[in-house]
């Protein structure tokens, strides 16, 4: 068992030691591959919906405080 205890911590030792290695590497430049993709079109699309979606709920909303007056409750 002490055996398994040391080479835990040895292992646990490398990993920590080989760390900051691999933290100071850069990272890689995607900057060609973003650039190249526009996705200003699918974003308005996406807006929209919501829009649409956002009036219908208020319209609801709107119809059942109106119905809620004229019951008078």
């Amino acid at each position: 068992m002490k055996v398994m205890k040391k080479i835990g911590l040895g292992l646990v030792g490398a990993v920590a030691a080989t760390a900051p290695v691999f933290a100071l590497a850069a990272p890689p430049d995607l900057s060609s591959l973003t650039s190249a993709i526009d996705l200003s079109t699918v974003i308005t699309a996406v807006l929209a919906v919501a829009a649409i979606i956002a009036g219908v709920y208020a319209a609801i909303k709107g119809a059942k405080t109106v119905l809620g007056l004229v019951k008078g409750g």
